[in-house]
């Protein structure tokens, strides 16, 4: 009796000797200096860029047409002035409503890729994790997060981004 007493209480050591790995990262510092987050950022930049420079063009093409109305509206009869109003206004509306789908593109685009990028970096830190050993993975963000404190050793944002950028160079 005596010995599986011994052996419980040897037991009861081992399993509470089995710790939880737990850790934290800073998931506004990832997105800000992830390589894949400043590319995904470049590639919307340059594509709103192109789609200003449409509609700049349109804007600018209206303008003409506007200021040449404008010079010849006095020697041009009512019924004329009245259709190239018209006509202008007409083309000024679709110029509004091309910006209105262009800035709701860019913005869908945006979400999208921040929704891409949030899952690479959940899969990558999943499988981080498992590779390290953790149990858990917090995240937080800035001053306001879920972790209200966590000791700097268990701050594995650095390891991580570190080793996500360098999966980033192999795509």
């Amino acid at each position: 009796m005596k010995k599986l007493g011994i052996i419980a209480i040897l037991a009861i050591s081992l399993i509470s000797c089995t710790q939880t790995k737990i850790a934290y990262i800073d998931i506004e510092e990832i997105m800000k200096e992830y390589k894949g987050t400043k590319g995904a950022e470049a590639a919307i930049k340059v594509k709103s860029e192109k789609l200003k420079a449409e509609l700049d063009s349109l804007v600018i093409a209206w303008e003409t047409k506007a200021r040449e109305y404008q010079q010849k509206a006095p020697k041009m009869s009512a019924k004329n002035r009245a259709e190239r109003e018209q006509a202008l206004m007409q083309e000024q509306q679709a110029i509004g409503q091309r910006q209105q789908v262009v800035q709701q593109q860019v913005q869908t685009e945006g979400q999208e890729s921040l929704k891409t990028l949030s899952k690479e970096i959940n899969d990558f830190v999943k499988n981080y994790a498992k590779e390290k050993g953790y149990n858990f993975v917090l995240g937080t963000s800035g001053d306001s997060g879920t972790v209200m404190y966590g000791e700097e050793k268990a701050d594995i944002t650095d390891e991580i981004l570190v080793q996500l950028n360098k999966s980033y160079k192999a795509k």
